[in-house]
């Protein structure tokens, strides 16, 4: 198998569980619909979302133990996904989140800052070898000198990047073929407005950077362009888990297919349109044939 995408990353274990009659309530009992142990994390719900549209993928980041491992080997062995850039260990049973859903509220739950507390490394280094095999990559922003150092192989080789919520003085947005920003970031940046927002972000990009907000409408621009905006698709939803994971993968996927900014905006907020109408996600990935099917909607 030729990799397409290199993802670096966040790859997890996550525990869900759908609630049937509302969300968590103090002191009160709540059902549960549905539970899973699927693969999570940024990196892992992209992987899966990936390879559900047909690419190919190498696969890096967080270090699997003992309870994730087996569960993420069963899931992939039989996918485009390869897992040899992953780190396994046998002395830890591996980094895992607990997510509470009910429609568009949840709670993820963990230990995350805990573990970054440490200032040790509990993921992998990229390996130029890896990264070059690919012609798109997806870097998360959160491991430090390692997210940096993916992002300056990818410059090097002249190999596009999509990165998330990466801020706009850092040079994984400044260098990225595409930043996709969340409403959690934009909070970092205060009251300001989001064409404000967007404003400092074109003027330190060489790409495309979005801005998603939820139901609200999408902001994407370039350096020195029109901010256009967009109305996400509407559908019924299941469970927000995944969302922004997919909207990310769509769009590394468009930029592997070489889609234009408005193809690419449109494409991945089909994607995530999909993962919202369904649970477990990973059990129901969007494929081709569903978005395009979403994207016929309107």
């Amino acid at each position: 198998m030729n990799p397409e995408v290199y993802l670096f990353g966040q790859v997890l274990g996550t525990h869900s569980f759908l609630l049937k009659d509302g969300f968590l309530q103090p002191d009160e009992y709540s059902e549960i619909e549905a539970q899973y142990f699927l693969p999570g994390g940024e990196t892992g719900t992209a992987a899966t979302v990936l390879d559900s549209l047909g690419a190919n993928v190498f696969l890096s980041g967080t270090w699997i133990g003992t309870e994730v491992g087996p569960m993420l080997k069963e899931f992939y062995k039989n996918k485009k996904v390869d897992l040899s850039g992953l780190e396994f260990k046998d002395n830890d049973p591996g980094v895992m989140d607990y997510v509470v859903i009910h429609g568009l509220a949840r709670s993820p739950m963990g230990r995350f800052q805990t573990l970054f507390s440490t200032g040790k490394r509990w993921w992998s280094v990229p390996k130029e070898e890896d990264i070059v095999k690919c012609k798109v990559a997806a870097i998360d922003p959160y491991f430090g000198e390692e997210s940096l150092k993916a992002a300056e192989i990818c410059v090097k080789h002249g190999i596009p990047y999509v990165t998330i919520d990466s801020m706009h003085d850092s040079y994984l947005h400044k260098h990225a073929a595409i930043n996709v920003v969340s409403k959690e970031c934009t909070v970092k940046y205060g009251d300001m407005e989001p064409e404000k927002i967007m404003e400092f972000m074109q003027s330190e990009a060489e790409g495309l950077t979005i801005i998603t907000r939820g139901e609200k409408d999408m902001l994407y621009a370039r350096t020195g362009g029109e901010i256009h905006h967009m109305k996400p698709f509407n559908v019924e939803v299941k469970s927000t888990l995944g969302a922004g994971d997919t909207f990310k993968a769509g769009c590394t996927y468009a930029v592997l297919r070489g889609m234009k900014d408005d193809e690419i905006v449109r494409f991945a907020s089909a994607c995530s349109a999909v993962a919202v109408s369904v649970f477990p996600l990973p059990l129901n990935p969007p494929t081709i044939e569903k978005v395009k099917e979403i994207m016929g909607s309107k």
